[in-house]
């Protein structure tokens, strides 16, 4: 596939993550860059945060920042204060935007009410609760550290503490049956959540599921179906399916993830943590030193930035359709260029293709992965790649 050069004349909207990695215990199923706690530097370490975001204005310089993410790791083992005092950071140094969606990870075993009014306090407008599963058995194969109850009550607490939040979920759980599956969404949309993420598990490598699978996971006939019922099932509650796996009522979709799939920036700070920066003349994608110790170690020796890859012209399109063929609306046309520098006339030859198979709607003025083109995106996404197989 041919592309001209292109540069980004206009920066897209940027967003900010913030990677606080450390976890209670670190769950069979998790590939993300996550420890498990024997003691957190609290302090510490948000010096190191507040240091790096320092080091990076000039790279963001001008910019406003649109949305605020706090993930991990399980970010509410962070104390209201610390959470209170980074955002302080942010909005001392960064023209935040009023109204600015601000969302926090936290997990059903690490929450109280104390700590979600001071998350509220603090200037968090969205919570993201990893609930996983309601049910107690499904709970202990996963190992998670919270039980039912806890799961429940950080709901009812989500729902008291903050206008929005979301609650995540997962299915074809070792052992689970497809009632069993349906019965954690009829459990979640009781506490009336405003957005909601089903995600079925997957065995990712380099994780202990990864290397020893569970014996009695549901077969892909079977999470197939479950996919489906979910999916009706949240649709007839009224929540929107707008991404692969997420599912919101009107005007509650996640602002910053929406950022990510329609390939907006994003600044990551934090041990580990991903970014995308767009510049005239280039997009790069950086990423962090690991581990959290070298992290901070890294960031006073101004050393944080463990990788930095400029994006050729070739890699762009794919690129760009991983992550915007993932919304169930896709984008207008429009934003091809716009966010890659790239002509889309450019790519008519491998857009007409998958058309003609069926992976993609055939409207000229959208890029749109039809029903069948977002069950088979392994299929689809290829095509874009610039050795395609």
């Amino acid at each position: 596939m041919r592309l001209a050069n292109g540069g980004v004349s206009v920066p897209p909207p940027l967003s900010l993550y913030v990677h606080l990695p450390w976890c209670v215990k670190k769950c069979p199923y998790c590939d993300f860059n996550s420890h498990a706690a024997q003691g957190i530097p609290e302090a510490a370490y948000i010096d190191a945060l507040v240091a790096d975001l320092e080091t990076a204005l000039p790279d963001i310089w001008g910019r406003r920042i649109h949305t605020v993410f706090f993930g991990g790791g399980t970010p509410s083992l962070f104390s209201p204060e610390g959470i209170d005092r980074i955002l302080t950071a942010v909005r001392t140094l960064t023209p935040l935007v009023p109204g600015a969606e601000i969302t926090l990870e936290a997990n059903p075993g690490t929450v109280e009410a104390a700590r979600f009014r001071g998350y509220r306090e603090a200037g968090v407008t969205r919570l993201s609760l990893g609930i996983q599963s309601f049910d107690p058995r499904h709970l202990r194969a996963l190992g998670r550290i919270h039980d039912e109850r806890e799961a429940r009550r950080a709901a009812e607490l989500a729902a008291t503490h903050f206008d929005t939040f979301n609650l995540d979920l997962m299915y074809a759980l070792p052992g689970q049956t497809l009632d069993e599956a349906l019965g954690d969404i009829e459990t979640a949309l009781g506490f009336g959540p405003p957005h909601l993420s089903a995600y079925q598990l997957t065995l990712e490598p380099n994780t202990p599921f990864g290397h020893t699978p569970p014996a009695n996971l549901p077969d892909d006939d079977l999470a197939a179906d479950m996919q489906d019922r979910i999916e009706s099932r949240l649709a007839a509650a009224g929540l929107q399916h707008y991404e692969t796996s997420a599912f919101a009522r009107p005007g509650e979709a996640c602002r910053h993830n929406l950022n990510y799939w329609q390939f907006g920036d994003y600044l990551g700070i934090g041990a580990g943590a991903h970014g995308k920066l767009s510049f005239h003349d280039r997009i790069v994608r950086q990423m962090r030193v690991k581990h959290p110790q070298q992290y901070m170690d890294a960031v006073r020796a101004h050393a944080q930035v463990a990788e930095t890859r400029s994006l050729g012209r070739d890699d762009l399109p794919f690129e760009f359709m991983m992550n915007a063929l993932r919304l169930v609306d896709g984008v207008p046309a429009e934003l091809y260029q716009a966010r890659t520098g790239l002509a889309l006339p450019a790519a008519a030859n491998v857009l007409q293709e998958a058309r003609a198979r069926g992976l993609l709607a055939a409207e000229a003025h959208t890029l749109q992965a039809t029903p069948r083109g977002r069950r088979f995106l392994n299929d689809l996404l290829p095509l874009f790649l610039p050795d395609r197989p």
